[in-house]
């Protein structure tokens, strides 16, 4: 594919040189691009004392467009015994020997490159990619390929599907004329269009009514074939055109096209020029770009890919450079927009297998942007060069070009089917800002959610008030945003039947209306302020945790409310954590009417009791009064409940120890109540030393009547003046902190 790079260009056979020198002779060759030529001359020149290592390096560039790498390998070889060269050298010196399969020898010279040339793309590219064939290997086969049945022993290459006539247009240099008209870049002849019918197996027919004496190249239909766009060597009343160096270059034309095919009045394109090459188009899905390749002045270097507008008379608008995404200081060509608007083409700048591969990126807004640069790997892609590569309508199937060993000549076409699908990651910008004033708000909170409101992701947007995620195509999403001050807000994402590979999505955030929470805790005993209580607060309705955050040292804590509405009812759980006291958890319930402070303390008390020997859990933690069935001492349900209280205290704190006294009331005798609360306090002990550490911290112990509350005897003949309130209170279950 060497001869067909975007400088299509050439030199006439019948040209006129002075006799000023073979080293001269040799060199203008080279600069006109006649590589078949100059090799003749840089030869004849290697045993004299002008065979310089620049000159011989010429002379290996040469053999490398000419597509002969062993000599191209040979004297690159030699040309580095003899001295420097010129940096671009190592860069195609390593491209030689990659499409010679040696691929280590080729990263060893790539990195010369990067050490001289650490601001060329190509450079850089290869630095970030060192370990570029194994990804792509781990890319996978993504189609299956097959050399097309009318391939010839000359170049031929592309393959554009006309739904018109159900034939394939192609290019090739297989025409034969009476008069030699070979092209100087290596020798071989021009290049015509032809079609076929790829299900027949008659020869190709020549399109003869735009074929010039010189080339024609690729081509593209607009979406109703009734308009085409194609390349052709700039010639002016059948005569060629050349640059100031003396090179015909390439232009673009379009013609109509009639319901039977026929091509009509062909004009030229106004971004063509005379001193660059424009040429390689194909359209966006819309009708509305036009994509192609161009050496024009201005680019990175090599043929760069452009896009134009396309005007509603077929004409074209200025020409924008895709950018340094795409473009190198190599060679990006032949694009083309395939199923779900994925950008191809071919470039020798990215890294890749050897001399031009294919690769595909996602596309924006009709071109304005590229990302997730891929190669299209094996084995569409291989160790020569690859290019050209075209969808059928079908979306799936198409053509592609290659130069490989198994081939039929120079350049074969090659038929694809798609076998596994391009899925890329979407890039979801995302912006938060101000609902009122417009103004973005850095430092936002966003969380990327499921449907289901799995957190997924989460991040901190950036002084733009903006955050990018990677996300999945055909999917939905929900992301959220919060701030100080702010109320929280959501966004719906969908990823479906997307066209783009990048979507944005802004969360607007209203300021709070002046809601805020405030607790102050106290020592229960003392009343004094505590410091350091961690404070926990959830709210029951959505599982959210409101508020998770310790007590300053005047004892009190405040939080903005950044979500609640007016008339909105408040459900939280209350938590107190602090060494040395009780945790308290307590439920908070408020109607918001007006906007302002929420004091906690107004409905809640919010004071916590240190754990001291001595004090009685029952009475501190709300546990129920125990009951058990008549005359029995079996742990009931409800009883298991206040008694696992009592174990989550002593687990918090693992050297408290506590006696469990059983008091019934005086109603019995005394040595039935005392054996059935001894029975009972024991029952009881035995459950909680199931469940903590060190079964020894508690024991049971039942003191009947022994001490009442009440102070209201009714043994023997003494009738009971208590009422029933107070044996109640009698009849009750102490955990008594003995030690700590």
């Amino acid at each position: 594919m060497k001869s067909l790079l975007l400088i299509f260009s050439f030199s006439a056979v019948l040209i006129s040189w002075s006799q000023s020198g073979k080293l001269k002779k040799a060199d203008d060759y080279y600069e006109k691009l006649s590589f078949k030529l100059a090799i003749e001359n840089y030869k004849d020149l290697l045993s004299t004392d002008l065979a310089s290592s620049e000159m011989k390096a010429r002379l290996a560039h040469s053999f490398y467009n000419v597509n002969d790498l062993l000599n191209a390998e040979k004297f690159y070889n030699e040309a580095l015994k003899s001295g420097s060269i010129s940096n671009n050298h190592y860069f195609y010196f390593a491209q030689t020997l990659k499409q010679l399969g040696k691929y280590v020898e080729s990263d060893k010279w790539m990195n010369t490159f990067y050490e001289k040339s650490n601001t060329d793309k190509r450079a850089i590219s290869f630095a970030n990619n060192r370990s570029y064939l194994d990804r792509i290997e781990k890319e996978g086969v993504h189609f299956a390929i097959t050399n097309a049945a009318f391939n010839s022993s000359a170049s031929d290459f592309g393959g554009y599907q006309s739904i018109k006539k159900q034939e394939v247009y192609f290019v090739s240099a297989r025409r034969n004329t009476l008069v030699q008209n070979n092209w100087m870049w290596n020798g071989s002849g021009f290049l015509d269009l032809f079609t076929i019918d790829p299900t027949e197996k008659e020869a190709p027919d020549l399109v003869s009514k735009v074929t010039t004496t010189f080339h024609e190249g690729p081509l593209c239909f607009n979406k109703d074939e009734s308009v085409v766009y194609f390349t052709r060597n700039n010639i002016a009343k059948g005569k060629s055109r050349r640059d100031q160096k003396g090179i015909q270059n390439l232009k673009l034309y379009f013609a109509k096209v009639d319901k039977n095919g026929n091509w009509s009045d062909i004009q030229e394109l106004s971004i063509n020029s005379k001193e660059y090459s424009v040429g390689h188009p194909v359209l966006s899905l819309d009708g509305k770009m036009l994509f192609f390749a161009s050496d024009m002045p201005g680019g990175f270097g090599g043929a760069d890919l452009y896009r134009a507008s396309i005007n509603t008379d077929g004409t074209v608008g200025t020409p924008i450079n895709l950018g340094k995404d795409i473009n190198t200081e190599g060679q990006e060509m032949f694009p083309w927009i395939g199923p779900d608007g994925l950008f191809f083409f071919s470039s020798n700048g990215h890294v890749g297998l050897g001399g031009l591969d294919v690769f595909v990126m996602t596309m924006n807004e009709n071109g304005v942007s590229f990302d997730n640069l891929t190669n299209v790997g094996k084995p569409l892609n291989s160790q020569n060069d690859d290019f050209a590569m075209t969808f059928n309508q079908d979306g799936k199937s198409g053509y592609f070009s290659s130069n490989r060993a198994d081939g039929k000549g120079d350049d074969d076409i090659y038929s694809f089917n798609m076998v596994k699908p391009f899925i890329f990651k979407v890039k979801l910008v995302v912006s938060v800002a101000d609902n009122k004033t417009g103004s973005s708000l850095p430092g936002s909170l966003v969380y990327l959610k499921d449907q289901a409101g799995k957190i997924l992701q989460k991040a901190v947007v950036d002084e733009k008030g903006q955050y990018t995620f990677e996300i999945e195509p055909n999917k939905e999403y929900v992301i959220s945003a919060s701030k100080d001050d702010y109320k929280e807000n959501l966004a719906n994402i969908t990823t479906k039947n997307l066209t783009t590979s990048s979507i944005q999505a802004q969360v607007k955030l209203d300021k709070n209306e002046g809601f805020s929470l405030y607790g102050l805790i106290t020592d229960n005993k003392t009343k004094q302020a505590l410091s350091e209580v961690k404070v926990t607060i959830v709210d029951k309705s959505s599982g959210k945790v409101v508020f998770d955050g310790i007590t300053a040292n005047s004892g009190d804590f405040d939080k903005v409310l950044g979500n609640v509405q007016m008339n909105q009812t408040l459900n939280y759980s209350l938590t107190l954590k602090k060494d040395g006291y009780l945790t308290k958890t307590a439920d908070f319930s408020k109607l918001v009417t007006t906007p302002g402070v929420i004091n906690m303390n107004e409905k809640l008390d919010v004071s916590l009791t240190k754990v001291e020997v001595g004090l009685d859990l029952a009475e501190l933690i709300d546990i129920k009064p125990i009951y058990f069935d008549r005359n029995k001492f079996t742990i009931r349900s409800d009883a298991s409940i206040e008694l696992d209280k009592i174990v989550k205290v002593m687990n918090e704190y693992p050297t408290m120890v506590i006696e469990l006294g059983s008091h019934t009331d005086c109603r019995g005798t005394i040595l039935q109540n005392a054996t059935l609360s001894d029975n009972r306090a024991k029952a009881s002990a035995e459950y909680i030393k199931k469940k903590i550490t060190n079964p020894d911290r508690i024991y049971g112990k039942g003191f009947g009547e022994s001490k009442l509350k009440s102070d209201c005897p009714c043994e023997g003949s003494v009738k009971s003046t208590c009422t029933e309130e107070q044996h109640q209170e009698n009849r009750r279950t102490e955990f008594l902190i003995i030690k700590i």
